[in-house]
This record gives structure tokens, sequence and C-alpha cells, in this order.
């Protein structure tokens, strides 16, 4: 039977959180992330990880106070559900799925949502391992669907109006991130080093409270990337992906 650990206040600073792990370049952004969850356990928010070396977890809190444009209530949103590729086909995101869904049902919560897409993207979920379990589209912007699964007849979560604007008044290239993601801290010091050599403009813009993030301009999970003031996409970026996404 497979074995699992909660982070909490009092395991944080000695439990590993799998994203990122055991790579030096990136422990200030863990680091960073753990500072970030040491606030929002406060929130309810929860981190489930296998008790193994690897990055197998899910990650959740409610949507009145998690890090998205995403209005609603008595909701719980999840981050990000991980399973790593060697460690798949052994019911490991089934058990963290079902571990939210009980635990929200526990809470007396309205019920679960998340940020999928039509086609798949990177750092979001599988939409049809989540329609599996009856979740349902609530609401959509382009290729991006936020999916809910409903316990009662209360009102489902939906994008904030300033999320569906997916525009910028800024032409540099600009991008919008978090300390959710613990390979964030490193890619914008890259991108930011490779700026400054190439003699490019990059905008970056911190998300680094819950204001500012229920008040984003595009759907953001993250990461988000913009363009003369359009979005592009939700890929965190390096700086060889940059420079291909340039040419």
């Amino acid at each position: 039977m497979n074995e699992y650990i909660n982070i909490t206040l009092e395991n944080i600073d000695e439990e590993h959180i799998c994203c990122a792990i055991g790579d030096p370049k990136h422990q200030l952004g863990v680091d960073n992330k753990k500072e970030w969850m040491k606030k929002k356990i406060k929130d309810g928010h929860v981190f489930r990880r296998l008790n193994a070396r690897g990055k197998m977890f899910i990650e959740y809190e409610p949507i009145e106070t998690a890090w998205v444009p995403i209005d609603g209530k008595n909701y719980e949103y999840i981050y990000c559900l991980w399973v790593a590729g060697s460690f798949k086909g052994n019911g490991i995101g089934e058990e963290l799925l079902e571990y939210a869904i009980n635990d929200a049902k526990e809470k007396r919560m309205s019920g679960v949502c998340t940020l999928t897409s039509r086609k798949k993207k990177p750092f979001l979920g599988e939409k049809k391992f989540f329609e599996h379990y009856g979740f349902k589209v609530v609401d959509e912007i382009g290729d991006y669907q936020l999916l809910a699964l409903q316990f009662d007849k209360n009102e489902t979560p939906k994008f904030r109006e300033n999320a569906r604007s997916m525009k910028i008044d800024n032409d540099e290239f600009t991008i919008y991130y978090s300390p959710e993601c613990p390979y964030v801290e490193y890619e914008v010091k890259e991108l930011s080093e490779y700026a400054n050599e190439k003699n490019i403009n990059i905008n970056f813009v911190k998300i680094d409270t819950l204001k500012k993030a229920k008040n984003a301009p595009c759907i953001f999970n993250n990461w988000a990337n913009f363009y003369k003031g359009e979005f592009i996409s939700n890929t965190i970026l390096n700086a060889n992906s940059f420079e291909k996404l340039l040419k």
C-alpha cells in the first residue's frame, strides 16, 4: 500500500516538496516555495506527496485564497497533480485525487476545481483524467478550461473578468510569475542574464500577493508569457526556449 505525507508547518523544513528535487540550481526556488507555503498552510493549503524520493504529489487550497484569477465559493482549487513517468501505472494519481475529493467532502465543501486545456499544455492537468472522476467544464477562455466536480447545487467557480482579456498594455516581452513553482526563480535569473547579454528587454512582473494573483490579466497558474500585448502561453521558459521562441 502506498504511503503518503502531508506537508505541515511542523515538518516543512525537513521534508522535500518534490519539484526540482535534488537539483542545487533550484534550491532558492525551493526555499521561496516553502516560505510561500508556510503562509498558505494557514489558509488551508494542502501539499500531499508519496513518501518516496520523486515527483508524486497533489497541491490544493480553498478557491477564495488560491493564487489564480478565479472566483468561487467553498471550492478546493487544485494547483497541481503530478506523478513522474517512472511511477505511473501504480494508482498514485488516482489515490492523490481521491484524497483531495474526500478531504473536500469532509470539510463540507461544495466541490473541487482545477485548470486544464483542450489540448495538453505544460504544467496543467490531464483533462481526461479528471473527467473520469466526474469533473465537467464550467468555464473556458480559448483553449483553457476550468473543470469542476460539484457536490451540491451552489454556484460553480468561474474565471474573473480581468483574466478574459488575455492582453496587457505593454509591447515588450512580459512574463508574469509567482513563487508557487520552485522552477521559476532560477529561470527568471537565467532569462534576466540572457536579456542583459543580448541587450533584449524582458519585463518581469512578480505576482507576490493574493490581490495581484486574482487580478492577473490572463489565465495564470504560476507563469504567463506576453508579447506585443498578447498572451502567448503558460510555458515556463529558460534561455534556450526563449531564443527558439524569438526565432
